[in-house]
């Protein structure tokens, strides 16, 4: 696929979705506007799932906050609401379908997690090519994105993932319809690799919300607040993952993780870091650019001066709390670092210093199965992403206010 994708664009919707979000918002007099309650909600995942319990450690004031700030703050269209409101249930259904696995089977939470690569580097710096990359490796355990979705077993398919693999497969041709130009920017395979940050996602704590929705108030509280029943609950979905399908090492990614090195550091007992680099006038706009063309599929009023200002500032808090956690102690042992055109254009030599790291070697036999995976996945798979930072209505100045120790810290790598 040839065609490019601009930033500029992203207010474009087929014309299918307009119109039902307008009809579907003029008849909110007749009373169909979706209701996003916490109870209700809760109610309603109960009764699809059959399955009452959500678990001792199941804490609720995130989940009221978010759903606070989706109503007060978020400005939903109707497609948006409806949305929301179905992930809001499907994230309570996989708690509820966990817990009970937990209690049928208590071998899974005695289990040891496997070792652990993480990719914490900003998105837009190569972490999805690396990920899938590493992926490919016949020992390792991704997270594919069906799994992500949907960690826990549906309808007894814990080691075939059969009907999760439906579930996911109808998502990524509902986003194809809704906003084909997405892919170009971020590719959401069914059967590839994900973010992890999906995992966190079943306890409320993440930057999902802020990346989609327009929820200041939530995202402050956020940063305010102990982050630890997050990951101690994705380690416990980890568990339940390796239990149904197991490997070697975990592969995760995510750029929520450069905030929270500390919690994975205590979670998992042996992890390598590597942190992908990539100037900072490059990845943030296009980072910006995929926050607008996501947080369009939920409102028609996203604000791309807001986006940046928000998104710009939290990189800066994001970085710094990674580098104070690199600077402490012996951490920076356990990190890799990575160029993003290094990546792109070195990439056998990458993967190698990724391997040495930590006492490995790749094999003729690996080498040919990281070929294959770069020639199935090239750059420009779904179009060309094209952006700019002039889009957003920032100058680099403001970029560099909030990233300037980063950069002088890793000049040598952007």
């Amino acid at each position: 696929m040839n065609k490019t994708i601009h930033s500029s664009e992203f207010r474009k919707k087929p014309i299918w979705f307009s119109a039902i979000n307008r009809f579907w918002k003029n008849s909110y007099g007749l009373g169909t506007e979706i209701k996003i309650s916490k109870d209700v909600i809760i109610r309603s995942a109960r009764r699809q799932c059959g399955l009452f319990d959500l678990g001792n450690d199941f804490w609720d004031e995130p989940l009221d906050r978010l759903i606070e700030s989706v109503n007060e703050e978020a400005n939903l269209h109707p497609i948006g609401r409806f949305i929301t409101r179905k992930r809001l249930e499907n994230l309570l259904c996989v708690r509820l379908r966990a817990e009970d696995c937990f209690k049928k089977h208590p071998e899974i939470l005695e289990q040891s997690l496997y070792p652990v690569t993480v990719i914490i580097g900003l998105q837009r710096t190569g972490t999805t090519k690396l990920q899938r990359l590493l992926s490919s490796d016949p020992a390792v355990r991704p997270l594919y994105s069906w799994e992500a979705l949907n960690p826990a077993p549906i309808k007894g398919d814990a080691h075939s993932g059969s009907e999760r693999k439906k579930i996911a497969k109808m998502s990524e041709r509902a986003l194809k319809y809704m906003s084909p130009g997405f892919f170009a920017i971020h590719p959401v395979e069914h059967l590839a690799p994900e973010e992890d940050i999906l995992l966190l996602d079943v306890s409320f704590l993440s930057t999902t919300a802020e990346a989609t929705m327009h929820v200041p108030a939530y995202a402050s509280w956020l940063e305010s607040i102990d982050q630890s029943p997050a990951y101690t609950y994705s380690a416990k979905l980890l568990r339940l993952l390796q239990w149904q399908r197991p490997g070697q090492r975990w592969i995760l990614k995510s750029p929520h993780h450069l905030e929270f090195a500390n919690e994975l550091h205590k979670q998992y007992e042996d992890v390598q870091f590597i942190w992908t680099h990539r100037k900072i006038e490059e990845s943030i706009p296009s980072f910006l650019s995929m926050v607008a063309y996501a947080r369009s599929l939920f409102s028609d009023t996203v604000d791309l001066y807001e986006v940046s200002k928000h998104w710009i500032r939290k990189t800066g808090f994001m970085l710094k709390k990674a580098l104070a956690f690199r600077n402490t102690e012996d951490h920076n042992q356990l990190f890799v670092d990575v160029g993003f055109y290094d990546l792109l254009n070195h990439t056998e030599d990458v993967l190698a210093n990724i391997y040495s790291h930590r006492g490995e070697q790749i094999n003729d036999s690996l080498q040919n199965v990281f070929r294959t995976n770069e020639k199935n996945n090239p750059r420009g798979k779904y179009g060309k992403h094209a952006y700019q930072l002039s889009d957003f209505g920032v100058s680099e100045n403001l970029l560099h206010e909030h990233t300037a120790a980063y950069q002088n810290a890793y000049r040598h790598l952007l």
